[in-house]
């Protein structure tokens, strides 16, 4: 049984300075990323279709992650989807975050999941030709279910944008040999973009927590940059990559825009 993670816990801080300096949209003030207004629904409302409407995923459980500031905003927003279950992190400042990697963790843990598991962050939409079902396809099609491996999402990035994001570079199977962190594109001919959405198998769960064993003493960053777990799981286990056509990351001002005028369009 495929159950879903939404990683919901973090505190928008570059969106959050560019509507203080623009004066922009004060209706957005405060509102956690994931309950944006896209086309006039919650983006995480988005994904809550996606995930309904996928035969594999159709009755699944899934799970936010937030924090404490969020939480109030999620449990009313979470009353239209009984399948729901929320945990917080417990913070109540960006300073206090225990890191996208140890939120996965905490929901694994604290909901007790055996099972094999779809992670999405909670701040990115896809464009609208993205296929669920055929993601898990991929995975099952790989048999990662069984060999305790995973499936990784990618699509194509520009050049100049390769050092703001992670990629990933694969054999000729579609499987990852490396994961590079904001590479300059002269130092790979990759342009397999990396977004955070990951299928992992149950098999591939005890991994996490010896990545985070392993870090403990590191800086946040370490623990909070997602594609840091995927370079270790990569090293451990076979990881499959699913391409899509691209992605909407409302982290800041500029791509909440643009994301919300392609999804009017479009719905």
């Amino acid at each position: 049984n495929m159950k879903v993670l939404i990683l919901a816990a973090g505190y928008g801080t570059r969106l959050a300075k560019d509507l203080e300096q623009t004066g922009q949209f004060p209706e957005l003030k405060g509102v956690p990323k994931p309950l944006l207004p896209i086309a006039g629904r919650p983006l995480v409302s988005h994904w809550m279709d996606i995930i309904q409407h996928c035969p594999h995923t159709s009755d699944a459980e899934v799970y936010v992650v937030v924090n404490e500031i969020n939480k109030e905003s999620f449990q009313k927003w979470a009353t239209d989807y009984p399948n729901v279950k929320l945990v917080s992190d417990g913070t109540t400042c960006n300073e206090q975050r225990l890191g996208a990697v140890a939120c996965m963790e905490l929901a694994i843990n604290h909901f007790k999941v055996q099972d094999d598991i779809t992670v999405i962050g909670g701040d990115t939409l896809f464009f609208d030709d993205f296929s669920f079902k055929s993601a898990i396809d991929r995975f099952n099609d790989t048999s990662c279910s069984t060999h305790g491996g995973a499936v990784v999402l990618c699509y194509q990035c520009a050049d100049s944008a390769t050092s703001k994001v992670g990629i990933l570079e694969v054999n000729e199977s579609g499987c990852v040999t490396s994961f590079l962190e904001k590479p300059s594109p002269d130092s790979t001919s990759s342009r397999n973009a990396c977004p955070c959405f990951y299928i992992f198998s149950s098999g591939s769960l005890s991994i996490m927590k010896q990545f985070l064993e392993k870090k403990k003493n590191a800086p946040l960053v370490d623990r909070d940059a997602t594609g840091n777990y995927v370079k270790y799981l990569c090293s451990k286990r076979s990881v499959f990559i699913f391409n899509i056509s691209g992605r909407y990351d409302v982290g800041n001002l500029e791509s909440y825009i643009a994301c919300n005028e392609q999804y009017k369009a479009v719905y």
